[in-house]
């Protein structure tokens, strides 16, 4: 099938108004975003997640006793060292790399493990501090409704006890920079309740000062992931007023006696800026409380909208089903019964747990398990840390696309720090300039390899999650941004590989080595099972993708053609894609089998997303050897399907437009790696954990898996449905973004297009397709932009032009 084109200029529309700039009238019925449940939570995987980018808590919601885990994302055990690389590392990194050109791995190995590995004895961990109890009179309810509503940011917890009906709420505001609570009962001087902090995560100290503060001071110490002396300090402030009421004061807790409504302010300070734990706290409280509830409860919500209802999402209804609680949708899911809307929620709870999680004042990133912490990652082997072999890359995936671009902010500022540590490594072990930082990092500057085997030589993992500036600048379109950001990560981070980079004794391609593709491994010719070797594919997709961008911001920006024409050189002798036996990618220079066919990452498919150097469109036979890949690995009875890697097959089938493939998995991740508060988790009996354990990426690369399968763009170019699923019939989505600066609106029935909406930010021409045609916009900066299903004649049948791409043949 042909494509067609055409190029014309599309008048404005006319649009409701709405928090995004872009809305749709189509009569569509409203869809309340909340999740809710008619019990409380027994676990901490049931509780609900409040967050302002910096405190998190989890709100269980029992009757008898609220309970709220309290975190906080500076709370880290361990501390800097300067003795992270091995000081024999540098002298043998040819004796590495020789052997592994003459094919004996298995000895390059146990050099690899002898000299090269890092040291992390002072590494840390993300620590969760306490759970917070608020006692409450009467154990018997009736009429018990659970909810967390996404449009506000608030959870709340309802029921009656007798004749009395009591009602809490709970959020966490970034203005205000504080947890509230508040207890409500609709009889006067009914409220009665004790608060008392019910498990230290940590040792503390417990005390109350001021005649209504409780207040624990303690160290994040622990002795897994450091030696038990190092950590920040931290302190965390409940201040409690009581209206109407009286407060009895203990040794470890404070009582409230007939209250009309008491509202708590928690206040939670380290020491990791250098700060005063307790006059942080005391600070943040005299502020806070110079507002009542009801401003602060404004203000926060005020705040939480501006970002969230940038964009809306309706997937079709099921009234039904709609109608139970959050936990029976996705059990009837997981049976096989229909609920879009339940895809539609997911979505925008991957965007309230980016909110939550990561503001722009935000200290630092988003960790393995966010801003929130079960205490189960961080007591085993992988630490709730910056995983930069997928998983910190994962949490941000959501953000440019859901409009949420602010959201990255602190992963900007993280990749500063990284870099100005890197750069002693790039030097110690590797005796190049620039700078590098391996497969996992910490608030401390970790930047060597990782302390084992199989996982710890992966040195391009700082620069994969520098790549997520790459995405700020094209979807924003920033100059200044590129200009004074990007740059010069970038070009410090090509000096590094520029120097690093060897050339392959046969074959003349500059490549990587010794390095892992993340954690897997494979069969060498003596049937040895190893993982280190010389220039693993997913290298060299993130050298390229680096490298690329380096000669694309010189030519932008008019800097530095010398550095241009290096970097373009070393493009042009990195090592093609290259199809196995099994006509699969080969995820290693050399044609191995793998040692673990059903193994959980499928990094050389970083090409096909979220890097496009396989498309079907421009490379139809490697996009067929990338669907073979992702067969060979989900058909296999061991294939260790987490939440990441469930999220990954949703983006993997997106952009290899088989819209019903990624739905299919998008509903695997929902049944079989969420949990019923739609949390996602690792599954427990995969990659050491014991048991299931909560992962962020699953509910944010999982969203932005769904917006792909809608919506795909590149600088030049923006696909319209791309990937959408037959569940999908009918539906919209509005305020989504596109590379370029622009804002994308789009409805959609009977499984073809409608219409869809414009909203640039800078005046220029882009080409969009829908089906096998393009048209070419000339949008006009600050005006929308309108096309329907007419404007694409030629197309044909929708669903055709994607059959064909999928079999290669568009």
């Amino acid at each position: 099938m042909k494509a067609t084109r055409r190029r014309f200029l599309i008048g404005s529309a006319t649009f409701i108004a709405s928090a995004s700039r872009i809305a749709h009238s189509e009569g569509r019925s409203y869809q309340r975003q909340e999740l809710w449940f008619d019990s409380p939570a027994k676990r901490w995987m049931e509780a609900l997640p409040v967050g302002n980018g910096r405190i998190g808590g989890m709100v269980y919601g029992d009757v008898a006793g609220e309970e709220i885990a309290l975190t906080e994302s500076t709370c880290w055990s361990g501390a800097p060292s300067s003795k992270n690389v091995n000081p024999s590392a540098r002298a043998n990194l040819s004796p590495v790399r020789e052997l592994m050109f003459a094919g004996r791995y298995a000895e390059a190995s146990n050099l690899c493990k002898q000299y090269l590995l890092g040291k992390g004895d002072s590494f840390g961990t993300n620590l969760s501090m306490a759970t917070l109890k608020i006692d409450s009179v009467g154990e018997s309810s009736r009429e018990y409704r659970r909810s967390l509503d996404l449009e506000e940011a608030v959870a709340h917890v309802a029921y009656r006890s007798g004749d009395l009906r009591f009602h809490r709420e709970v959020f966490c505001s970034n203005p205000a920079n504080v947890l509230a609570i508040r207890l409500t009962c609709d009889r006067a001087k009914s409220v009665n309740t004790s608060v008392s902090f019910a498990k230290l995560s940590l040792p503390g100290e417990v005390t109350i000062i001021g005649g209504d503060t409780l207040v624990l001071r303690g160290h994040a110490y622990e002795r897994l992931h450091s030696n038990g002396r190092q950590g920040v300090a931290f302190e965390l402030h409940v201040r409690i007023v009581a209206r109407g009421g009286r407060l009895a004061l203990h040794s470890d807790n404070i009582e409230v006696h007939g209250a009309d409504d008491v509202f708590l302010l928690v206040a939670v300070h380290t020491d990791f800026h250098g700060g005063d734990p307790s006059a942080l706290c005391k600070e943040t409280l005299q502020k806070a409380a110079l507002k009542s509830y009801k401003a602060l409860r404004a203000e926060h919500v005020a705040d939480y909208r501006r970002l969230f209802l940038r964009t809306s999402i309706d997937l079709g209804r099921n009234a039904p089903a709609e109608a139970n609680p959050t936990d029976r949708r996705r059990a009837a899911v997981q049976e096989g019964h229909p609920d879009p809307a339940l895809a539609a929620l997911f979505f925008q709870y991957g965007r309230y747990l980016t909110i939550a999680g990561s503001r722009a004042n935000s200290p630092l990133p988003l960790a393995l398990q966010g801003i929130w912490n079960d205490g189960l990652a961080s007591s085993m082997g992988w630490t709730d840390d910056f995983h930069l072999d997928i998983n910190t890359q994962q949490n941000y995936w959501l953000a440019e696309v859901g409009n949420l671009s602010e959201c990255q902010m602190p992963v900007f500022d993280f990749v500063d720090r990284m870099r100005f540590a890197g750069r002693s490594v790039a030097e110690e072990m590797y005796g190049a300039s620039g700078w590098v930082c391996h497969v996992v990092t910490n608030p401390w500057g970790y930047s060597a390899p990782g302390w084992g085997l199989g996982w710890g030589l992966f040195p391009t993992g700082g620069l994969w999650l520098s790549l997520q500036l790459w995405e700020h600048y094209q979807f924003t379109a920033d100059r200044k941004f590129l200009a004074e950001r990007v740059y010069p990560v970038f070009k410090e981070a090509a000096e590094f590989f520029l120097a690093y980079m060897v050339k392959h004794p046969k074959h003349g391609w500059l490549i990587t080595g010794p390095a892992v593709s993340p954690e897997n491994s494979f069969i060498a010719s003596d049937g040895s099972h190893c993982s280190e070797s010389m220039g693993p594919t997913c290298d060299r997709v993130l050298v390229f993708a680096l490298l690329n961008a380096c000669v694309e911001a010189t030519k932008t920006l008019g800097l530095d053609p010398e550095f241009r024409a290096r970097a373009q050189d070393a493009l042009n002798l990195l090592p093609p894609f290259q199809i196995g036996k099994h006509g699969q990618i080969q995820e290693w220079l050399e044609d191995f089998e793998e040692a673990n066919p059903g193994h959980r990452h499928t990094s050389h498919l970083l090409a096909l997303y979220p890097e496009r150097q396989i498309s079907p469109e421009k490379t139809p036979q490697l996009a067929q050897a990338a669907r073979i890949t992702l067969e060979r690995r989900i058909s296999q009875p061991t294939w260790e399907d987490s939440e990441w890697s469930r999220a990954n097959m949703v983006n993997f089938y997106a952009r290899l437009f088989d819209g019903d493939s990624a739905h299919k998995h998008l509903l695997g991740l929902l049944s079989h790696a969420t949990e019923s508060s739609l949390l996602t988790y690792s599954r427990g009996g995969v990659a050491g954990a014991e048991s299931n354990i909560f992962a962020l990426d699953g509910n944010t690369a999982g969203a932005a898996g769904i917006a792909e399968m809608l919506m795909q763009s590149q600088p030049v170019e923006i696909y319209l449905l791309p990937a959408l699923p037959s569940a999908w019939p009918s539906g919209e989505i509005s305020g989504i973004c596109a590379r370029g600066a622009v804002e994308v609106g789009i409805t959609w029935k009977d499984g073809e297009l409608v219409s869809a909406i414009f909203f640039p930010k800078h005046s220029h021409i882009r080409r969009v397709r829908y089906g096998a045609a393009t048209i070419e916009l000339h949008l006009v900066g600050g005006q929308k932009t309108s096309v329907y299903r007419r404007d694409f004649r030629g197309s044909g049948p929708h669903q055709a032009w994607f059959r064909e791409a999928k079999e290669g043949n568009a």
